[in-house]
């Protein structure tokens, strides 16, 4: 067995109660996360941003995900691009913080400049003294690599690989979930920023969408009865829902309300609570022990939050995370047992949409094995 198939070879049973989760490996090995940023995190669209916080022309956030450094950058057309974050040049990273560089990005290193489209507009001396456009040499091949870009109303997808579906068709499974919701009238609330949490971003997708753990880890800060959830699988979505008998539309000691927790493939993850309450959650995939991670909360009806209804729902969401930043950096520390090495075990009720997101993991890494397999046979 190749090297690659046994990094993500689940452990199979006969009893279909006794379910093994991804080995160990998948968490903690650099080899894997190197896999898994080549394939897993490049093959489908993965979450980058926000539109919102790009607001103005030459607006640029620089990020560093799945062990690549790029950047979004708001044009002149209003439109918001992705591109690699190097110089043509000598491949500097271009962008360090996010800013407003005006009409033009330009390398710290030799100058070289670009405009907003990722055109290359200057070369200083590149052919000798005063020599900016020497014979032969073509501006237009040397721009700005761009990446493959999407946006859904306030969300920013990239495509490293060029090669997934259009968006619409990919994403068709989580945007059925929402006919009830008029996504036009979102409007911003708050922006809950963690920062770095020492975990695998997987942990975090896993926990989110799993409603097992919430009357055991949440049990003073939520009041969602484990009876009344359910949970959701269609292809590339999958999550969990509650539905609760009494709305607690203040959410005055407690988070009680019907809610909708989902996730496309592989981090996209979207909250929905009743009634008029959406949380997207940027999680940023950087080391395999290493995520960083936002939460922005919106409002569905067109209406704007009080500033008491703003305290009130940081101060909520901010406790349920910790919770769960502090179970996810558990998880991650007990994949380093030897205990762990097979994988655990998941629930066959509460835990389908962790299997089903798991199944995606090992799919997505074999068939990249296997298309090497092919080639070197060629």
């Amino acid at each position: 067995m190749s090297k690659e198939k046994s990094l993500v070879k689940i452990k199979k049973s006969k009893n279909a109660n006794t379910i093994f989760g991804l080995p160990a490996k998948s968490y903690i090995d650099e080899n894997f996360w190197k896999k898994e940023c080549e394939t897993v995190l490049s093959n489908d669209w993965l979450f980058v941003g926000f539109a919102h916080e790009l607001k103005n022309t030459g607006d640029v956030i620089p990020l560093f995900i799945a062990n690549k450094p790029i950047l979004l950058v708001r044009n002149n057309n209003n439109e918001i691009k992705a591109f690699h974050n190097v110089c043509s040049h000598r491949c500097l990273k271009l962008i360090d913080e996010k800013k407003n560089v005006g009409k033009i990005i330009r390398c710290a290193y030799h100058a070289w400049s670009y405009d907003l489209d990722g055109k290359l507009k200057a070369a200083p001396h590149i052919g000798g003294t005063d020599q900016h456009k020497p014979k032969g040499f073509n501006f237009l091949d040397h721009g700005l690599k761009p990446i493959r870009i999407h946006i859904w109303h306030d969300w920013i997808f990239i495509n490293f690989n060029g090669k997934a579906k259009k968006f619409e068709q990919y994403a068709k499974p989580l945007i059925s979930k929402f006919h009830d919701i008029d996504f036009t009238k979102l409007r911003y609330a708050t922006t809950l920023d963690f920062g770095n949490i020492n975990t695998n971003w997987k942990f975090l997708i896993e926990n989110f969408i799993e409603p097992y753990h919430v009357q055991f880890v949440h049990k003073t800060t939520t009041n969602q009865p484990l009876k009344d959830h359910y949970t959701v699988v269609d292809g590339v979505c999958y999550g969990s829902g509650v539905d609760v008998a009494e709305e607690d539309t203040k959410n005055s000691t407690a988070l009680s309300v019907t809610s909708r927790y989902l996730s496309l493939f592989p981090n996209f993850i979207i909250g929905t609570y009743f009634p008029n309450q959406i949380g997207v959650y940027l999680n940023v995939p950087i080391s395999p022990g290493l995520t960083s991670q936002k939460r922005i909360i919106y409002t569905t009806d067109g209406k704007d939050m009080s500033k008491e209804e703003i305290k009130m729902v940081k101060n909520i969401w901010w406790s349920v995370h910790k919770e769960d930043h502090e179970m996810c950096e558990r998880l991650q520390e007990g994949r380093h047992s030897p205990a762990s090495h097979g994988g655990g075990l998941l629930s066959p009720v509460w835990e389908k949409g962790v299997q089903a997101f798991q199944k995606l993991i090992v799919d997505a890494t074999l068939k990249s094995s296997k298309s090497i397999k092919r080639k070197k046979n060629v």
